[in-house]
């Protein structure tokens, strides 16, 4: 049994996190920029037993997708080729960056590490695994 990658795919950048083997901690793991986000895993799925990735799910407020998701589903097709062996599921992402900032700042985060997108992006990819686990507990 190997461990769950969140992720928090944007245009430019996405987020990373991952949990310990026992999945009940999501834990950030990195900020890299979508363009060598396949390149990554790849390394990444030969150091560690990856079960799962949970995809962050972009819905508006009016429950529509995103404008992103299309490319969320290019990129789902690419790992599906890459890495046919691994598992993915998605989950509702809204707000993720808003609760990011907000935990940023309550945190006595300085300002300016606090503008950095990176770090948005990889707490966002924690909280999207986070409440996956959560809402997953005993079934994992």
């Amino acid at each position: 049994m190997g461990c769950l990658i969140g992720i928090d795919y944007g245009e430019k950048r996405t987020g990373l996190a991952h949990t310990d083997p026992n999945k009940i901690i999501a834990t950030g793991l990195k900020s890299i920029l979508t363009k060598d986000l396949i390149k990554f895993l790849r390394a990444y799925f030969e150091n560690v037993e990856v079960e799962m990735l949970i995809i962050g799910k972009p819905i508006q407020k009016d429950g529509k997708p995103s404008n992103v998701e299309e490319k969320i589903k290019g990129f789902i097709k690419k790992i599906k080729i890459n890495f046919p062996e691994v598992k993915i599921d998605r989950y509702d992402e809204r707000y993720t960056s808003k609760i990011a900032k907000i935990l940023m700042n309550e945190s006595g985060i300085k300002r300016k590490v606090r503008r950095d997108k990176g770090i948005i992006d990889k707490i966002s990819a924690t909280l999207i695994l986070q409440s996956y686990l959560e809402s997953k507990k005993n079934k994992l």
